[in-house]
């Protein structure tokens, strides 16, 4: 997790738990912040890497096979040789550059990944058992460049789904420029005065019924 720990050192986490409990002081809405590096692991996308570097390394052999004229190896080496490195290339640089992973991933799945992980977070933080079912995850994943706001009913009742499209732009911009804890601050400032706007009200009885503390994980 170190990665994570260098985007949202000890001050960051401070500062976010800190947005998320100016929020919750001024609304009844209950607001989660939950990160991961990744939302899956996307092995199919390095074994595609693989076979690329694979098909293109042998061409790349039979043009200096033919063409620069190299002997000395029997022509064994230069079939199985080139095969076994362009796959090790290709595999590694799927590992090693992000962008080149995701775009053979596609869009789509990695929309579709990062929802899911993001339900699978909803449970886990039980984000659903708030007394007036006011919670809301505000789920950061990295990797992706993707953000879910997944609100509640008691939320989705004031707030429309759309509505939160501006404060998951901000944060997509945020991780793409490199800065997602200070993305992740502004954000939930953004989602309490958006509930205030809604007028999501506190309640005098109102108690901190889920950790305002950053959530942390690799996947």
């Amino acid at each position: 997790m170190s990665d994570l720990d260098d985007l949202f050192s000890d001050s960051a986490q401070e500062r976010i738990r800190e947005a998320v409990n100016q929020a919750e002081v001024r609304t009844s809405g209950e607001i989660v912040p939950y990160v991961v590096g990744s939302s899956d692991t996307y092995a199919a996308a390095l074994w595609l890497s693989a076979l690329f570097g694979a098909m293109l390394a042998p061409l790349l052999a039979l043009f200096a096979y033919q063409r620069l004229e190299i002997w000395g190896l029997p022509l064994a080496v230069w079939m199985i040789t080139p095969v076994l490195a362009g796959a090790a290339v290709g595999y590694l640089a799927a590992l090693t550059i992000p962008g080149w992973r995701r775009s053979l991933i596609g869009e789509a799945t990695l929309d579709r990944r990062t929802q899911r992980r993001a339900a699978v977070a909803f449970l886990e933080e039980e984000v659903f058992k708030t007394r007036d079912r006011t919670g809301v995850l505000v789920f950061l994943s990295l990797f992706e460049h993707r953000v879910v706001v997944m609100a509640d009913e008691g939320i989705d009742r004031a707030v429309e789904a759309g509505e939160w499209q501006r404060i998951v732009d901000h944060v997509v911009a945020g991780i793409r420029e490199g800065r997602p804890s200070d993305a992740l601050v502004e954000a939930i400032r953004e989602c309490g005065e958006l509930l205030e706007l809604h007028k999501v009200a506190s309640q005098p009885d109102d108690t901190d019924e889920l950790s305002d503390e950053l959530r942390k994980h690799d996947r």
